[in-house]
């Protein structure tokens, strides 16, 4: 699979349907993907074996006698739904994450790489300003790689 990454814009509509760019849906080699919550108020879609190799990733390193690990499992991985492109390719996201993401219309579409993440449009441009100083700061300690 080709990485899938890009920011696009698009409107959910009044049923929860939210139209994929074409740019993305042509990279994913099938017509579903996973969605679950996301960290920072978004959520998470997945290739069905990306998401293969994320939950059992989480499943062989959690365990339910673990308060951390139960929490992990329960935000991320018992919300999960598979959601099929419909012949427009639109998505429909189900209403529980829908809430859980403050989605309302206006949707910001982010592809990284594996995965991609939808934000609401306000909520995203917020965590942008927020996480400014981090980012910059996260940065500087990158430049080890690139020596």
């Amino acid at each position: 699979m080709e990485l899938l990454t890009g920011e696009y814009r698009n409107t959910l509509d009044e049923k929860g349907r939210l139209l994929f760019p074409a740019k993305l849906r042509s990279v994913l080699n099938e017509n579903t993907l996973m969605i679950t919550q996301g960290l920072d108020g978004c959520l998470w879609l997945y290739p069905p074996a990306e998401w293969k190799n994320f939950s059992e990733k989480l499943m062989q390193h959690a365990s339910p006698f673990d308060a951390k690990s139960r929490s992990v499992l329960r935000h991320l991985i018992a919300p999960a739904q598979q959601a099929d492109f419909d012949k427009s390719g639109r998505i429909s996201i189900p209403q529980s994450l829908r809430t859980s993401a403050s989605l309302s219309k206006d949707c910001v579409i982010l592809g990284i790489n594996k995965y991609i993440e939808i934000w609401d449009v306000a909520k995203y441009s917020e965590y942008l300003e927020k996480t400014e100083i981090t980012f910059k700061e996260s940065t500087e300690s990158l430049s080890e790689i690139f020596l």
